[in-house]
């Protein structure tokens, strides 16, 4: 109930030995300039007690990239006010990008995944988000996610 990406969008493996990059199970800096963590965008399952998942990249200012690395091991951390980011992760199930909603991070208690909650629009993403899905949705996010490409052995 769970799909999740690696790295943000913007990220290219030629990043990965310079000095000014990170890459972690959580974090994203790209050429000191661009910040990343990574969340869960949690989608509510219509007549279940179980919730699906996308785990994905978000954006965030360098000042809130700071104050969330700062906190990451810090018990509490969960009082802290949602940082406000941008989405950076591309879900091509969906008929218009993902990339750029605009977002607010929620940290978690310690050893828990940040929430990300996306703005309420009409892009199909932010819909789902609010209202939930139905399992044969789930069934369907499943096929496409794991039907083979084109070209993939």
């Amino acid at each position: 109930m769970n799909y999740s990406t690696t790295a943000p969008h913007y990220w290219d493996p030629s990043f990965a030995n310079a000095p000014d990059c990170l890459l972690s199970a959580d974090q994203c800096v790209i050429r000191a300039q661009h910040y990343f963590v990574k969340g869960l965008i949690e989608i509510p399952v219509i007549g279940s007690t179980t919730v699906f998942s996308w785990g994905v990249w978000v954006s965030l200012s360098r000042a809130s990239f700071a104050r969330a690395a700062d906190l990451w091991e810090t018990p509490g951390r969960e009082k802290e006010q949602p940082y406000f980011g941008w989405l950076s992760t591309d879900l091509p199930l969906y008929p218009s990008s993902t990339l750029n909603l605009k977002t607010h991070v929620h940290t978690r208690p310690l050893g828990e995944c940040p929430v990300i909650e996306l703005e309420p629009t009409d892009h199909p993403l932010s819909v789902e988000q609010r209202t939930g899905i139905t399992l044969d949705r789930v069934r369907e996010i499943t096929e496409t996610v794991l039907r083979p490409r084109a070209g993939r052995t």
